[in-house]
């Protein structure tokens, strides 16, 4: 059984069709890499280093975010196991068949729709859906996977509604002084909405981080995007309202430029800010989708097949379908060169 642990400036960015010229603006800065005090991280371990291991959970919010922070994976039934959620079924969450078994490399699970009351047997209904996405590094570290994130969202309440994520690094890092490197895997994540739309949809896509480990001189420089992104209902039918250039507005989201304060700490961790922009009825430029990302690097960046990059994204948005709601997106990456 894999089981997830818990101990417990100036912006650049990159314009919202993904091919225009980097906005900046130049600060003074003495730091040559952000301190992990720097970055604005999830809680968990503490007192990291680059030889550390590292375990991060979302959060306590008002939305309803942070109630997870205690899940494992058995292996032999395929089974994910999730605490600290009501009615989402006995806490056992089971593979999902069909088109939804898998998004990209990442897989897929549900609760129970019904429990039996312990006394009469009678049928109890449960919040639905309860879904957890669970993604895994092909690499191992003493048996166990190098890197992991789980994601737990429910699309049963008329808000966002309760879950949370957790994404964990076995082993530490080496991180060079100079030079750039990509990563790049699948992206897939959960979308839910508030305040009055009771619905949970899918996301997939592709993400890319570069890092320039030498420049700024102020801290190292970090890019990339979330791109083609493709969005499915709750039975895994493509959405396409043709509201956009392609399904709900824009496709790609990409990573918030920033120089002087921080985007990667010395022991491997990122914080990034990630923005889109779409045409307005006037044909100006506003903010579309707007989130973070943080994660974590693993593995010898220097050598061998050159580390991996785990991570989480949470983006909100005004859905354009549907005056008054706002969605929000989490995502999970597992990143390799």
């Amino acid at each position: 059984m894999t089981r997830f642990l818990t101990t417990v400036s100036a912006l650049a960015w990159l314009a919202a069709c993904g091919d225009g010229q980097p906005l900046f603006e130049d600060v003074q800065s003495d730091a040559q890499v952000a301190d992990d005090d720097d970055l604005d991280l999830p809680p968990g371990t503490e007192d990291v280093s680059a030889s550390s291991d590292i375990f991060r959970f979302e959060a306590r919010n008002s939305q309803g975010g942070g109630l997870v922070t205690d899940v494992s994976y058995n292996a032999a039934n395929d089974t994910f196991s999730v605490d600290n959620l009501g009615f989402d079924g006995e806490n056992v969450y089971t593979r999902k068949t069909g088109a939804l078994a898998t998004l990209g490399t990442t897989r897929v699970y549900e609760a129970d729709a019904t429990v039996r009351d312990f006394l009469t047997g009678d049928p109890v209904s449960q919040i639905v859906p309860y879904v957890a996405l669970y993604g895994v590094s092909k690499n191992r570290v003493d048996g166990d996977p190098r890197t992991s994130f789980a994601i737990v969202r429910t699309g049963g309440y008329a808000g966002y509604g309760f879950g949370g994520y957790v994404y964990e690094r076995n082993g530490g890092t080496v991180l060079p002084n100079e030079g750039q490197a990509t990563f790049s895997g699948d992206y897939a994540g959960v979308r839910v909405f508030a305040p009055a739309r009771s619905q949970l949809e899918y996301v997939t896509g592709q993400m890319s981080i570069d890092i320039d480990f030498e420049d700024f001189n102020a801290n190292d420089a970090v890019k990339g995007a979330i791109t083609n992104r493709r969005f499915f209902d709750e039975n895994g039918v493509r959405i396409v309202t043709g509201t956009g250039p392609d399904d709900l507005q824009s496709p790609n989201v990409p990573i918030i430029v920033v120089e002087g304060s921080k985007s990667l700490s010395t022991a491997g961790e990122i914080e990034v800010e990630l923005q889109n922009f779409i045409l307005n009825e006037s044909g100006v430029l506003e903010p579309y989708e707007g989130g973070k990302f943080t994660g974590i690097i693993a593995g010898d960046t220097t050598s061998g097949s050159g580390g991996e990059i785990v991570g989480v994204v949470v983006l909100e948005s005004e859905d354009p379908r549907f005056e008054g709601i706002t969605a929000q997106e989490t995502g999970g990456v597992i990143l390799y060169r």
